[in-house]
């Protein structure tokens, strides 16, 4: 299991995480469309040469933007990132994979 951290404009927020959940993200156990979000602001600076969905070359952007984790089957990463890239609207969504080390559990009584 991995898990996935994206950061979202709130105008697409829904259209990403649909995307992500169809392609096989935020299953846990007898649950489908698992995620914890939270709102924030964003802050970028295009530079030359680049594609903005927002903002203009050399200027300041904040944007009103969520940070969305889900968790996602192994088998399901790939198709996970590659369904966010297409449906998120930046030209680079930020974002972070990772796998969570298991660690022994130690019970004390």
């Amino acid at each position: 299991m991995h898990r996935i951290n994206v950061y979202i404009p709130a105008t697409h927020l829904e259209q990403v995480k649909l995307a992500m959940f169809e392609a096989g993200a935020g299953r846990i156990g007898n649950y489908d469309r698992c995620c914890w979000q939270i709102a924030g602001q964003g802050q970028f600076r295009p530079l030359e040469g680049n594609n903005a969905f927002i903002g203009e070359t050399g200027q300041l952007e904040l944007v009103e933007e969520y940070k969305v984790e889900m968790v996602v089957a192994d088998e399901h990463v790939n198709a996970v990132i590659a369904a966010m890239q297409q449906a998120h609207p930046f030209e680079e969504p930020a974002y972070d994979v990772y796998k969570p080390v298991d660690l022994p559990i130690a019970i004390v009584s």
